[in-house]
């Protein structure tokens, strides 16, 4: 056996025998892990039991661990809903035609802006990320989109005028800039590769991290929009699955309000099973898309955390 074996032999079993304050470090790192997890867990639990029980169960804090009181009128109440299910349909369109226009508009920007040969790249650049920090306001940009480009009330509305973001855009540059090396656009150029071949065949296939992470912020974002909806459009039959639970429920409350009595509770039992139900609903495709592009959504969050 050579000197180096046993060096690294040696090596190895001092990383293996941990000292015992060691040990308990990491079982301090682990336990804190661990509790961590069950925090940002439990809520989310919680609304999945207490959508099925009791909500008189619920409202006396004996829903902790188990549903108690077994109950799925809450959900027969919201699927029994025409509207809530053409604001399912409203949302995925928003959501899908919304994404894909963020990642027409906003990638290849970014993919300009990194592009150290880019003509007025510094006043782009800014151009760009002034809006972040400084807007026209609700009320021009109200007046603009209906007298000027007439959009309110319109399936455009909720895609279009709000695709360019420049926080996906400045994370996106810095991917570009610190994940393609520009050598190897010297050999694409060397190979005949103009600009466009190049950022389609060579720039998009490597940049499946960061496409991955921006189509999800955008998902999510146009998933849980209800605000713009609430402003530009008029149309029940055009609004998003979030406007349409929040009506559902605001209207819960304002008829328990209207009554007394026997009439008043049992609106506010049935809103309190509408409150967890609608939130289960409405997070759960979100939640199930989660786990496919996870491992994307770590690998390009991390590469811009190091690099950039």
């Amino acid at each position: 056996m050579t000197s180096g074996t046993l060096q690294h032999a040696g090596a190895r079993s001092n990383h293996i025998r941990k000292s015992r304050a060691d040990r308990t470090f990491d079982l301090i790192i682990y336990t804190i892990a661990v509790i961590m997890t069950l925090l940002a867990l439990y809520p989310m639990y919680f609304i999945v039991i207490a959508s099925i029980s009791d909500p008189n169960q619920v409202a006396q804090g004996n829903v902790l661990l188990w549903p108690q009181g077994f109950s799925m009128e809450g959900y027969s109440y919201l699927f029994s809903m025409g509207n809530l299910w053409r604001g399912y349909l409203n949302t995925i369109l928003y959501s899908l035609a919304g994404t894909l226009i963020m990642l027409a508009v906003n990638i290849p920007v970014a993919y300009s802006l990194s592009r150290r040969d880019l003509v007025g790249r510094g006043f782009f650049t800014f151009f760009f990320i002034f809006p972040m920090f400084f807007g026209g306001g609700l009320i021009p940009t109200f007046i603009i989109l209906n007298n000027t480009f007439g959009l309110v009330d319109t399936f455009t509305v909720m895609v279009l005028p709000f695709s360019v973001i420049s926080y996906y855009i400045v994370v996106a540059r810095t991917f570009f800039q610190t994940s393609l090396p520009g050598e190897l656009w010297d050999a694409a150029q060397i190979d005949g590769c103009g600009n466009l071949r190049y950022f389609f065949t060579i720039v998009l296939p490597l940049s499946k991290a960061i496409l991955a992470v921006i189509a999800l912020w955008a998902a999510v974002g146009h998933w849980n929009s209800y605000f713009n909806a609430m402003i530009y459009l008029r149309t029940p039959e055009k609004y998003p699955l979030q406007l349409v639970m929040r009506n559902i429920l605001i209207n819960n409350e304002m008829a328990a309000s209207a009554m007394t009595g026997s009439a008043a509770a049992d609106i506010n039992r049935k809103a309190n099973l509408i409150k967890y139900g609608a939130i289960v609903v409405s997070s759960l495709p979100i939640m199930t898309m989660y786990p496919f592009v996870q491992k994307y959504f770590n690998q390009g969050v991390m590469i811009g955390a190091l690099k950039g």
